[in-house]
């Protein structure tokens, strides 16, 4: 499993104790803000917005904060002026981390990045370093148990799937379902019509290549530079290349 669904399942199971300190919902109410004042506050007509609210529900944010949201960026022509901005750079064992902070202070955003590469192992690069490395992909995850892959491709094919792999040991814990950026809310929607579940989706960045972590120390260093990069305030999404065994990841995460 690459870095990126490892990272995202940790997230996930993490996901409650950051939504009480309100940490993960600042954050997703940043991005539906942010993309609504790009593109407009109509989903339909906004795949950048549609995915940032998807990610909201994934996470069980309250229908009330998702429409409070998409209001104040419609009806606002004030408040923050948010812009993206990327950072490149490498964890302990070589891991290749593509940062993405989504701020209104380019200056603040450097300085929580740079401080947590460096107080974590890390090493910044120069941009272009890595980013060669990842494409953006549309990923929607579907429990395996619910589903065959013949179902999903029977289902999701004419809608856009690219891929679909098997995630985790044994018979695998979850389907990977992979789209061209612009089809996934159009998959993910042919495959809730068939009855299918899914678990979660997004347009997220998947690396080509991955760098094998099979050290229980260098894991906990890896997962503790990833830990500091998430608890920036401006970080949106870190993109990253490790592979760790399961074993070696459930005994540090």
């Amino acid at each position: 499993m690459s870095g990126h669904s490892k990272w995202s399942t940790i997230k996930r199971k993490k996901g409650a104790a950051d939504a009480k300190r309100g940490k993960l919902f600042a954050r997703l109410i940043r991005g539906i803000e942010a993309a609504a004042k790009v593109g407009g506050a109509d989903p339909d007509a906004n795949p950048t917005l549609a995915d940032a609210v998807q990610k909201a529900r994934d996470a069980s944010m309250p229908k009330d904060n998702i429409e409070r949201a998409l209001k104040r960026a419609a009806g606002s022509a004030g408040g923050a002026n948010y812009e993206t901005v990327y950072y490149e750079g490498y964890a302990p064992g070589g891991v290749a981390l593509y940062v993405e902070c989504l701020t209104d202070n380019r200056n603040r955003a450097a300085n929580d990045v740079r401080a947590a590469f460096n107080k974590n192992g890390g090493s910044l690069a120069e941009p272009g370093a890595v980013n060669y490395l990842f494409t953006r992909t549309g990923v929607i995850l579907v429990p395996s148990g619910k589903a065959s892959e013949d179902d999903l491709l029977i289902a999701g094919l004419d809608a856009g799937i690219t891929d679909v792999t098997q995630e985790g040991e044994g018979d695998g814990d979850s389907f990977m379902v992979t789209t061209e950026p612009a089809d996934v809310q159009n998959v993910r929607k042919a495959l809730e019509e068939a009855g299918i579940p899914v678990s979660s989706s997004e347009t997220t960045m998947l690396p080509s290549v991955t760098v094998a972590i099979t050290q229980e120390s260098v894991a906990k260093q890896v997962l503790r530079l990833l830990d500091a990069l998430d608890d920036c305030d401006d970080v949106q999404n870190v993109y990253s290349n490790f592979d760790i065994p399961d074993d070696i990841l459930e005994a540090v995460a």
